[in-house]
């Protein structure tokens, strides 16, 4: 029995998640030819423009905002090319997006081709975790988790911004790392920063929780305030900024708080002045996540101009968007703004 689960679930994990090449296909002219249609598909041609126009302003700093299962989806490579490109200067983003799905293949994981319709139950006893309809192989997690613990155990007990720990992370990812194709390692090369504003919220909190057992009074404690006050430095310091937001929750508020957070200290800092939007949520229920980015501007966040909700799922219009920016090429006079170096 026990080698017939062993078997069975070397059978599911046998077809690995490929992930989208935006370099090899050219969306031009389907976003063009959706700019004369409507409904979505003219928002995503608006959206794909107001993109380009953030990555021809050279006194923009663009922010890409993440949540949702993205990495695990097949869209990693979008985001690894985004930075190899210069097309980011900072992401935000959950923490299973950067840890257990983007880390975690940098670790030489995989995540792997699933199915809804399938017993969770024998799932779990055969220690396979199912996020929708990809599998991912929870002893590899475990890995993982204690990777992030490793990391904390070499480091000098203090507290952290999440953007420090995650930098650790890429060091650790070039010298162990069996996978170049990483977001987190290619933003560690690039001083490209990254927050997670929830990052106990992912593997890295089971990692840090055994850290701190085992270390009792003397570990490393992740400070989300200090979090916020750098990336709000960031905003200050950025004489624009445009927002790219797959998703919502955390990530989404954290960044767009920003301005109001430089209002209340007494700096001027203007509103984000491009925002884009690929979200499923709906703003009927008043649920952050649903709302829009002229609400935003209510509240001082976001100005209004170059703004775009797009109401439709990201594993379709995230290469779409990134495609028609990589090869409208706004990208190729753009300067790197390395704003890790300016938090150090």
């Amino acid at each position: 029995m026990k080698y017939e689960i062993k078997d069975e679930k070397k059978e599911l994990l046998s077809e690995q998640i490929k992930h989208i090449d935006i370099k090899t296909f050219n969306a031009i002219p389907l976003i063009e030819a959706f700019d004369h249609m409507a409904f979505q598909s003219r928002n995503l041609a608006n959206a794909c423009k107001i993109y380009n126009t953030m990555l021809a302003d050279t006194e923009c700093s663009i922010i890409l905002c993440l949540a949702g299962s993205l990495v695990s989806a097949g869209l990693k490579n979008v985001i690894v090319d985004m930075i190899r490109n210069n097309m980011v200067d900072a992401i935000v983003s959950t923490g299973a997006i950067v840890v257990d799905q983007d880390f975690f293949e940098g670790l030489g994981f995989k995540h792997y081709r699933g199915e809804v319709r399938v017993d969770d139950t024998k799932l779990q006893k055969m220690h396979i975790d199912r996020i929708y309809d990809t599998f991912i192989d929870e002893d590899d997690l475990r890995i993982c988790d204690m990777t992030t613990k490793k990391i904390a155990d070499e480091l000098p007990p203090r507290p952290y911004s999440s953007r420090e720990f995650i930098y650790e992370m890429g060091r650790y990812l070039e010298k162990h790392g069996k996978n170049p194709d990483s977001f987190v390692l290619e933003a560690y090369k690039h001083e490209i920063p990254i927050f997670v504003p929830a990052f106990s919220d992912c593997s890295a909190g089971f990692g840090l929780v055994f850290h701190q057992h085992e270390r009792k009074n003397n570990y490393v404690t992740i400070d989300s305030v200090k979090d916020f006050r750098e990336l709000t430095e960031l905003k200050v310091k950025s004489k624009q900024t445009g927002l790219f937001m797959i998703g919502g929750g955390v990530p989404k508020n954290f960044v767009q708080d920003t301005v109001v957070a430089a209002d209340i200290l007494g700096i001027d800092a203007p509103m984000h002045k491009y925002a884009i939007q690929l979200t499923v949520a709906d703003e009927r229920d008043g649920a952050l996540s649903g709302s829009t980015l002229k609400e935003a501007n209510s509240w001082g966040k976001v100005d209004t101009g170059y703004e775009q909700m797009v109401y439709s799922e990201a594993t379709i219009t995230f290469p779409l968007v990134v495609s028609y920016a990589y090869h409208k090429g706004a990208w190729k006079k753009r300067k790197q703004q390395k704003l890790n170096q300016l938090l150090k």
